[in-house]
């Protein structure tokens, strides 16, 4: 059986002939009482128009061609401005009206019958249209269900950018260090982050994370990860101290076994000392003007893996004018249009070819390297970078 009026397609008959209304009742009785048809009826072009105002169900049009008022041709050119798509029209002419026919079809009619109508082939044009008309129904829906989807992703992207900090100095006060950081996730929304504040006059904390996977997902532990690693960090804990606390939490809040590599560290703007942490994460590297050095593991576990895992830090002293460079694992897995990955020996050329630039410039021109040597291939995962130097002991 039909479904044309479960589904909400009306069927509108547009024809001046006054047995066409008993006729059509009569032949398509059986249809109209199982409520697989639903009719409504018009004389011309102009009261079709109002009973398609009038019933926004109407998705299919039989129309004559030859009828006062407006005939079916300016009808059909009246329907085309609706630039409704889920409105089809049959046009119903005599067998030698061919010229018309043609002209009909031109002008965007889904089909014809020939008069005098067979009702057999009426039927498989109804449902035919009707078909079509579901068809297109079905899409509009999912059309607009991905509009909602990329809106929402869009509205994700932003709240994700927002909560990354983005002012550059971000403490004027604090001439010790400069710090500069940047992300380019890889689709709407990304798993990266970094994150810096000032704990107390004198301690900086700074972190870079990674999460598992990709999209809304990793987005959303993205953000908990980075909320939680800050919220615990402000409360002046020691960096092994605040992975373990950071921690215990993810591993209660993670689904789908979601993990995030994670590099925590306070720097002491005083002295120069970092007390660090590297959960899973790459290692950054010290840069000084004899070169640059890996900076060393802490065997630590990703964070949202292990309940209860201890995890042990690490010390690093920075000098005068040194400075420390994290990243995620997209710079060295950007890819090129030749499958080739940037690598781990590119990016330390990098740094040791332009050891002398400012933190910025470091991680400024390093994005511009890392997009000149992709060339245009899609970004495969998301790349972020954060950067300190350590300029000497305040004098403030």
């Amino acid at each position: 059986m039909n479904q044309s009026l479960q589904a909400g397609v009306k069927i509108l008959v547009v024809d001046d002939e006054i047995d066409m209304e008993p006729m059509i009742r009569q032949k398509f009785r059986r249809q109209i009482r199982q409520r697989s048809y639903d009719f409504e009826f018009a004389s011309n072009g102009v009261e079709a128009l109002k009973k398609i105002t009038q019933h926004p169900e109407i998705g299919i049009v039989l129309s004559d061609i030859n009828m006062p008022e407006m005939d079916g041709l300016t009808l059909l050119t009246k329907l085309k401005e609706l630039q409704n798509p889920g409105l089809k029209t049959v046009i119903i002419s005599a067998y030698g009206d061919m010229d018309n026919i043609r002209t009909a079809m031109n002008r965007g009619a889904f089909d014809f019958i020939t008069k005098p109508v067979n009702f057999n082939d009426l039927e498989i044009t109804i449902n035919k249209t009707h078909d079509e008309i579901m068809s297109i129904r079905r899409w509009l829906k999912e059309h607009d269900q991905l509009l909602s989807i990329q809106n929402d992703l869009n509205i994700s992207r932003d709240i994700q950018q927002a909560i990354l900090p983005k002012k550059f100095p971000p403490f004027p006060s604090q001439p010790s260090f400069d710090i500069y950081a940047s992300m380019v996730a890889a689709n709407d929304v990304g798993g990266d982050f970094y994150d810096f504040f000032m704990i107390d006059n004198d301690r900086l904390g700074f972190v870079i994370g990674d999460v598992s996977g990709k999209g809304i997902s990793a987005a959303i532990f993205m953000a908990v990860s980075r909320t939680l690693i800050r919220a615990t960090a402000l409360k002046g804990e020691t960096v092994s101290e605040c992975m373990f606390y950071a921690n215990n939490l993810l591993c209660k809040e993670s689904v789908s076994s979601m993990f995030v590599t994670v590099f925590y560290g306070i720097l002491n703007t005083k002295t120069g000392k970092v007390d660090y942490v590297n959960a899973g994460h790459n290692p950054p590297f010290i840069i000084s003007d004899k070169g640059i050095q890996e900076v060393e593991m802490t065997d630590g576990l990703a964070l949202g893996v292990l309940n209860d895992f201890a995890f042990k830090s690490k010390s690093l002293q920075l000098k005068k004018d040194e400075k420390l460079v994290l990243s995620t694992d997209g710079v060295v897995e950007a890819f090129n249009i030749d499958n080739a990955a940037y690598g781990d020996d590119r990016y330390k050329n990098f740094l040791n070819s332009n050891r002398n630039l400012s933190i910025e410039n470091i991680v400024k021109e390093l994005f511009k390297d890392v997009c000149g040597f992709v060339d245009g291939a899609p970004q495969s995962d998301d790349i972020t970078l954060l950067g300190i130097s350590f300029n000497g002991e305040s004098t403030a």
